[in-house]
């Protein structure tokens, strides 16, 4: 079974490469001794691009593997379904 996010691996992996550089930036800027606010500023950038990435990861898992395993029915089903509503929360708590 190939992971939901197949389709958008491409810009999945481009989103990762610019957080890595961020993150990076961010590491340049504690060893520059960069003022804490301007540190803070990037690494709530950081924080909101690797959301906007998980944002990505959770519909596809949903709309491609929650999905078929829905349309497959049976105990796989249910188990999928709890298996995204435990990432969810894991999101929510990060």
């Amino acid at each position: 079974m190939q992971p939901g996010y197949t389709d958008d691996k491409a810009a999945v992996l481009k989103r990762l490469k610019r957080i890595e550089g961020q993150v990076r930036g961010i590491h340049r800027m504690v060893e520059q001794d960069t003022y804490c606010i301007d540190v803070l500023t990037q690494v709530s950038a950081a924080t909101k691009a690797l959301q906007s990435v998980a944002l990505v990861l959770v519909g596809d898992h949903l709309n491609h593997c929650v999905a078929d395993a829905i349309t497959q029915g049976g105990p796989g089903a249910t188990a999928k379904i709890q298996e995204a509503q435990e990432a969810i929360a894991r999101l929510i708590k990060s």
